[in-house]
């Protein structure tokens, strides 16, 4: 039990230093290419922390934990928008850039709703069984094809900025460097820590004779996401919300399209319709975020919001407990 309690500590430490690294590496590469703060959050550090994610998911995928798989990835995108989005909104209220509401968290709740009709085929085709199959994970991909064009086509708007950016740089290669290690020990730093705060966190689960099913949607789900919460909050902390929202948006996107896509890719995931709950409280919480973005201050999700937002996760979490 120490040893366990131990793994979470240094978990912990790795996981919050490296997000700050990877911040500051993130804000420094954005300035130095001449790319928004919030490209940088769609991409490189939504990417990056949802690496823990993509890890799991490949190895439960290959193991046949279809439980463990889809509970990560549900419960990790819940735990982004209600904890993560609202822990970070508590420190520092969180300003929405224009095309992140129209766009970026639509496509989010669109990727929720999909996964709900891709995998009740029981429900749907009136079929034996539910399973998010291989031709299934082929749509979610394509689907992350189209999200990458978006954000190629972000990109070019500001393409005049990244040539003038990436003509300096190259004058100024050390500068240019520093901020790319930055984002590359941050990454590895989380990765490390991730590893140490799951595999310290199952192990305890198992010991307390939990569900594969529950420890997906919470503990797995928590832990795979705690780069996400580690680089949302230093972001709120330092005040920039284009990468503390770009990062949850971006990483619930990745986490559906591209993760979930390619687990079933992998092996096909049979599916449990008691996760129908767990969708509709992941569409909830998207829709939630999106209502969020026309009250109070046009564009903002202010203190009380996120408040609430970590009120409503804290009893989603009580329910599965008593769900078992």
């Amino acid at each position: 039990m120490f040893i366990i309690l131990l793994g979470l500590v240094f978990g912990f430490f790795f996981l919050v230093k490296g997000a700050d690294l990877l911040v500051n590496g993130a804000s420094g590469l954005a300035k130095r290419l001449g790319v928004s703060d919030l490209l940088i959050g769609l991409t490189v550090v939504a990417f990056g922390t949802s690496m823990p994610e993509l890890f799991v998911n490949i190895f439960a995928s290959f193991q046949g934990r279809s439980d463990i798989a889809i509970g990560n990835i549900l419960g990790s995108n819940t735990v982004n928008v209600l904890l993560i989005a609202g822990i970070s909104a508590v420190i520092f209220p969180l300003r929405v850039m224009v095309d992140t509401v129209r766009k970026e968290i639509p496509l989010s709740l669109l990727a929720a709703v999909l996964v709900l009709i891709l995998a009740n085929d029981r429900v749907i085709d009136a079929a034996g069984i539910s399973v998010l199959s291989r031709i299934d994970g082929i749509v979610l991909l394509c689907f992350f094809i189209i999200f990458l064009f978006y954000i190629f086509e972000l990109a070019l708007h500001q393409e005049d900025a990244v040539v003038a950016a990436g003509q300096e740089s190259l004058r100024l290669l050390p500068g240019f460097l520093k901020p790319v290690l930055l984002v590359i020990f941050g990454l590895l730093a989380m990765v490390v820590g991730s590893r140490m705060v799951v595999l310290s966190a199952v192990d305890l689960a198992a010991r307390l004779g939990l569900s594969q099913a529950l420890i997906g949607l919470t503990i797995v789900a928590v832990g795979t996401s705690l780069p996400e919460l580690a680089t949302s909050a230093v972001a709120a902390y330092k005040k920039n919300s284009d990468i503390a929202v770009g990062n949850i948006v971006g990483s619930n996107i990745f986490n559906i399209f591209f993760i979930l896509g390619v687990s079933a890719l992998i092996k096909p995931l049979p599916f449990n319709v008691a996760y129908n709950l767990d969708i509709l409280i992941t569409i909830c919480a998207s829709l939630l975020l999106f209502l969020c973005m026309f009250t109070g201050k046009k564009q903002q999700l202010d203190k009380w919001e996120g408040i609430l937002f970590v009120l409503l996760y804290l009893g989603y979490i009580i329910v599965l407990v008593i769900r078992g």
